[in-house]
């Protein structure tokens, strides 16, 4: 008997090796790991990170938890440093290194959001700093004397008993309530307001000297306001008036102080309708109206910092990858001129890149076609990578299909790239069904790294059987100015023939099955999609539209962003250009409709409101086309809940083997 079970796990043993590995889960997905906010102490020596967790079966419905982990010089590996009873977020290192600082909301000692610390060498964690109305982003100086934050301001008590006698009516775009800017004060323990002005603040750095912030703000809340109206402020610490830098023509994102103290760098859009803050600028802080521009070549830039008084560290996209350069300002004869040396291009895509100026060291964290954000550490100018981190082990015992970068032409001559995920046991000559799964935006783009997640399970698609196409069609991030701007006045147009134009490059190399094509996305990844179901029936046979716009008109009515959405991407007013807006709409197109649809929203989206699902569904219903709404509660622009992504990622691949396959 005993040969008989030895050759029994011999053969089990060979056919493990020869697959490669078993099959990957919904449930691997849902479990997954990711690392994020690292940050490294005074001295160099010790690293802080938030993972983030999945919740367990047995817990109440909510999202994710993240807790704060510390890998310390003598450690061997990472060490959990925050209970998991609370989650913990936001790692800061205290001016001396000894403790770290974080975000934390524990109900026994308060209801909203307050700052802990925790000592480097372990122990309890203990409240740091509480204010009435909570803490969000927070800052330390850097001489370790001032902490800024910020805080929404709270309901008056009158206010409080009104709302007890009932009168809780909700009257739009009035009675505001601001996030403000408050300093506390290390050594006499004081916390006040920088100042009274009615600005929303949304982000802030320090001067190197702590004598200053700079901050950006808008006149009014609101998600619009807030992608469309920042402005540049500075203000001097530790009261004073705000002082407007400049205006900037549209959106903002990451920026810099050098560290004398003289220069801003930051991100920022080109023009009003630029859809992202992807161009760089720097300005002398006392001479704002001197600024140099840099634009890049075929890419967009997403995050910055200076490495000395002339030099600043950028990373950038580049179509589905990514970039560390240096960029520099030269002064010729008072010529201002921008020099950009590309200094690390990885295999790996990076999400986030910190210089420690004092050990030269980089702390990145990035991910692969083989595991999701992992944490990493090199030295500026040396190739000498060092993996930190390892959350997710059991991705190496799973057989994952391939995946690859390919480019195809549009049919004006564009060219067009996406990212292709082969099923595990693909066999070149075969043909296989397809499913597209779009991104969203339409200034997203998919990048040849980790694709699978919950909304967007490609690697169990691909288990399935199923080819993956993600295409980056007009319009996506990663490629410049030029090409983000390319859909304009053309929503659903020539942006979509690129996509169709990806699914033809497939079906002519002999990879893809011309009659078995599905389609998925969310938001405007989900726009494509019913168009897909409706305009373009004839090419699909089956439909997820997640989250996504099926009435250009109606979805300007009820979004939180109609501005954005009318100058950034379409560069018009529906108003103006009704018949324009309505043809691009799904809904108009619902006469072709064909494609069997799954419906999928969250009750509690402000971005893309549940009714686009709603018009979309009944109007299929009418129609005698099969279809399914599924709504899910408390659910906002996106699945956070364990249960729902759960029944999601059931749902979608069960739409998809009926009608695809």
């Amino acid at each position: 008997m005993k040969h008989i079970y030895f050759i029994t796990f011999l053969l089990f043993l060979i056919n493990t090796i020869l697959q490669g590995g078993r099959s990957i889960t919904k449930e691997d997905i849902v479990n997954l790991q990711y690392v994020s906010s690292p940050t490294i102490s005074p001295d160099g020596d010790n690293i802080a990170y938030v993972l983030s967790i999945p919740r367990g079966n047995d817990e109440k419905p909510g999202p994710r938890h993240s807790q704060i982990w510390v890998k310390r010089i003598n450690d061997q590996k990472p060490v959990q440093f925050t209970s998991s009873a609370y989650d913990s977020y936001a790692p800061q290192w205290s001016w001396n290194g000894r403790e770290i600082t974080f975000l934390s909301g524990r109900k026994q000692i308060s209801d909203q959001t307050q700052l802990y610390s925790i000592p480097v060498d372990g122990g309890e964690a203990s409240l740091f700093l509480e204010h009435p109305s909570g803490i969000g982003s927070y800052r330390w100086s850097p001489d370790g004397a001032w902490i800024a934050f910020v805080s929404t301001d709270t309901l008056s008590a009158e206010k409080n008993q009104m709302i007890e006698k009932g009168y809780d009516m909700v009257v739009k775009d009035k009675e505001y309530r601001y996030q403000r800017l408050w300093l506390h004060n290390i050594r006499t323990g004081k916390t006040n307001l920088i100042f009274k002005n009615d600005l929303h603040i949304h982000d802030f750095i320090w001067s190197n000297d702590s004598k200053t912030i700079v901050f950006q703000g808008t006149e009014k809340p609101g998600a619009d306001p807030g992608l469309m109206d920042r402005v540049l402020f500075k203000v001097n610490i530790p009261r004073n008036r705000p002082r407007k830098i400049l205006n900037t023509p549209g959106k903002l994102g990451a920026m810099d102080i050098s560290p004398d103290g003289k220069k801003l760098a930051f991100l920022g859009a080109v023009s009003r309708n630029d859809p992202l803050p992807q161009s760089l600028f720097t300005l002398l802080l006392n001479k704002p109206e001197i600024i140099i521009s840099h634009k890049g070549q075929d890419e967009s830039f997403y995050d910055l910092q200076w490495v000395d008084d002339k030099t600043i560290l950028t990373r950038s996209v580049r179509g589905t990858k990514t970039v560390l350069s240096l960029i520099q300002d030269q002064d010729r004869n008072n010529n201002e001129t921008v020099y950009q040396k590309d200094i690390y291009s990885p295999g790996y895509i990076i999400s986030s890149v910190r210089l420690h100026r004092r050990s030269g060291q980089l702390l990145i964290t990035g991910h692969s076609n083989k595991h999701p954000n992992e944490l990493f550490i090199k030295d500026l100018f040396q190739n000498n990578l060092v993996r930190v981190t390892k959350s997710n082990t059991f991705l190496r015992d799973l057989d994952l299909g391939k995946q690859e970068t390919i480019t195809w032409s549009s049919i004006d001559d564009y060219k067009i790239q996406g990212v292709v995920t082969y099923p595990p046991n693909y066999r070149k000559g075969s043909r296989y069904p397809l499913i597209l799964q779009i991104h969203g935006g339409p200034e997203g783009v998919t990048l040849d790294g980790w694709n699978t997640s919950t909304g967007y399970p490609v690697q169990l698609l691909a288990a399935e059987g199923y080819v993956v196409l993600q295409p980056n069609y007009r319009g996506s991030g990663g490629r410049g100015v030029d090409f983000s701007k390319s859909d304009h006045d053309d929503l659903g147009g020539l942006e979509y023939q690129d996509v169709l134009q990806g699914v033809d490059y497939l079906i002519k190399a002999g990879v893809v099955n011309a009659g078995k094509v599905g389609t998925g996305g969310w938001s405007y990844g989900g726009y494509f999609s019913a168009l897909g179901a409706t305009a373009y029936s004839h090419r699909f046979k089956a439909s997820m539209v997640g989250a996504g716009l099926t009435n250009m008109i109606s979805f300007m009515g009820t979004t939180d962003i109609p501005y954005e959405m009318s100058i950034v991407h379409w560069n018009s007013w529906w108003f103006d250009e009704m018949e324009l807006h309505w043809d691009r709409s799904p809904l108009a197109h619902i006469n072709k409709a064909r494609t069997p649809t799954l419906v999928i929203h969250g009750l509690r989206d402000e971005r893309v409101h549940p009714e686009q699902g709603l018009e979309l569904y009944q109007a299929l219903k009418i129609k005698g086309i099969d279809t399914e709404l599924v709504f899910y509660p408390r659910e906002p622009h996106g699945l956070r809940e364990r249960a729902h992504q759960l029944d999601y990622m059931e749902r979608v691949i069960g739409w998809y083997n009926k009608y695809v396959k």
